[in-house]
């Protein structure tokens, strides 16, 4: 028997490796909603300003009855409070309080309790609303309509009994401009993030994501190629293969996705999203402890977002030229498997002393970013589920950012603020290097101790980037949060497709960096 046909034998489940269940319909419903439009709703979510007067709730259908769920006891922003209405099919209305000047992040947050609150009860129809004078009604919309995308997709689920079925339709109540297409794509993004890192290792294998990732650009017209194992080895990618050495089939390898705007088919990359897609990290030679290795079927996040938001900006058309780069292989422990001080040569010529092999995540990436920077980018972004440093100092509510351009800094945390995905950036400076100073080779994979790993870890990359390619390093601590994050109710948040669609997009960072060429 092969491995490839032992690795078979692992899948002890039938699932599919994509999402199957139809989204929800979206409506706009021009001014309120009357009595008659909300019986037919199972839910309708309103947001309201925290000093909200009986005279706006009296825009509501069966006005008493919000006025006296508003009655019950002084409003505070941030809370949310429900009842029923009386018509026949006693439509829950849920109320949420928004101070004035919240932010992207508390907008997102209180539309997650929202409908986490109406998810109590079988919904299939929702309807949503703001009553609010201020400019602030679209962003408390698409707040509302976001969360709803999220709650409405149903992640991978094992069970021998089929839960009912969740948010069929959607109605946004009001004439505020929303832009439904970047909705539905940053949404899409979010639920393939989610739905991808959720999948068990058993399913989610390299060949799996191999063969999902070829579906997925088939149908967004997506140019794809995988570099093997065979390739890597004549590329001299030494650093990923150490890490794929202990794999049990020969699978592993980076993928290579391509996005051009129409027009522009044979155009540069002018961004390159570079993923850290381990499948399964046990730590290797270093062996991960129980309660480490629990959850490491998600160390695979970075790259499932750097794939999710190139297929977000093929759907949106977007002017830019894009690349994706995924490094997809586990890390596993065997006769086989990398061990400390071994010493290895990556693909732009970079010595490494190997010093952990559960720094497995750094090792892959090298040779991804010196791959991905061989096509000379203007811009390089790397997503990575990288180090519990970057935990330990922002906690799962935010994730970490560093880059080799001190004047993007802004940009950086100007997408976190706007899209609610918050970052927050961390010394760069170049004498962190002394901590990785090797006697035998040109830079050690990591220090022996783990004091500001998350930075030794961002300066030991900045190795494989060209110097003529602005960077940027994402941490992922924000990926999994007990609980979920903002909008996102499970704890898998998706984090990074919102956050880099809003660099890309809103902050135009790529217009900075020309503009500074």
């Amino acid at each position: 028997m092969t491995r490839d046909q032992l690795s078979e034998l692992k899948r002890t489940v039938s699932a599919p490796l994509l999402p199957q269940a139809a989204e929800p319909r979206i409506a706009r419903l021009a001014g309120g909603f009357s009595a008659a439009r909300a019986q037919g709703l199972d839910a309708l979510l309103v947001i309201v300003p925290e000093r909200v007067t009986p005279q706006q709730l009296a825009k509501l259908p069966e006005a008493a009855r919000w006025q006296k769920l508003h009655a019950r006891k002084p409003a505070r922003a941030g809370t949310v409070r429900s009842t029923a209405l009386a018509n026949a099919r006693q439509t829950l209305a849920v109320l949420g309080y928004c101070r004035p000047e919240a932010s992207a992040f508390e907008k997102l947050a209180l539309a997650g309790r929202m409908l986490k609150e109406a998810s109590s009860g079988v919904t299939q129809s929702l309807g949503i609303a703001v009553l609010d004078g201020r400019a602030q009604v679209s962003l408390g919309l698409a707040s509302l309509l976001a969360a709803a995308l999220a709650q409405a997709f149903a992640l991978p689920s094992y069970r021998s009994t089929r839960a009912p079925g969740g948010i069929a339709s959607i109605v946004l109540s009001g004439n505020q401009p929303i832009d439904l297409a970047y909705a539905r794509a940053a949404a899409r993004g979010n639920n393939l993030v989610r739905w991808l890192t959720a999948l068990p290792p058993n399913v989610l294998d390299a060949r799996g994501y191999r063969r999902a990732i070829h579906t997925l650009c088939r149908g967004a017209g997506l140019s794809f190629s995988f570099l093997d194992e065979r390739r890597l080895k004549r590329l001299g990618a030494n650093a990923f293969l150490a890490v794929s050495a202990g794999n049990a089939a020969r699978n592993a390898g980076i993928a290579h996705l391509k996005y051009r705007p129409a027009g522009r088919r044979n155009a540069r990359a002018e961004v390159a999203l570079v993923g850290k897609g381990i499948l399964f990290d046990t730590g290797g030679t270093n062996l991960k402890s129980h309660r480490s290795m629990l959850h490491m079927h998600i160390d695979m996040a970075g790259s499932a977002v750097a794939l999710a938001t190139l297929l977000a900006l093929a759907e949106l058309r977007a002017p830019i030229a894009a690349d994706a780069w995924l490094a997809i292989t586990d890390n596993r422990i065997g006769p086989t498997a990398y061990c400390p001080q071994e010493v290895v040569r990556a693909a732009n010529g970079v010595t490494i002393q190997v010093i952990h092999t559960d720094a497995e995540g750094r090792m892959v990436l090298a040779d991804t970013l010196a791959l991905a920077g061989r096509t000379r980018p203007r811009l390089m972004l790397d997503f990575a589920t990288l180090t519990g440093a970057c935990v330990t100092a922002l906690t799962e509510r935010m994730s970490g950012v560093f880059t080799n351009r001190p004047a993007l800094n802004e940009a950086l945390l100007a997408a976190g603020r706007a899209s609610g995905e918050r970052v927050w950036s961390f010394p760069f400076d170049a004498d962190f290097d002394t901590d990785l100073e090797s006697e035998v080779a040109d830079i050690l994979q990591c220090a022996i101790e783990g004091k500001g790993d998350h930075i030794l870890a961002a300066r030991f990359l900045s190795r494989f980037v060209p110097a003529e390619s602005a960077w940027a390093h994402v941490d992922l601590a924000a990926a999994q949060r007990t609980g979920g994050l903002a909008h996102i109710n499970t704890d898998i948040t998706g984090f990074g497709v919102r956050y880099t669609l809003e660099l890309l997009l809103g902050q135009k960072i790529l217009q900075r960096i020309r503009s500074r060429a």
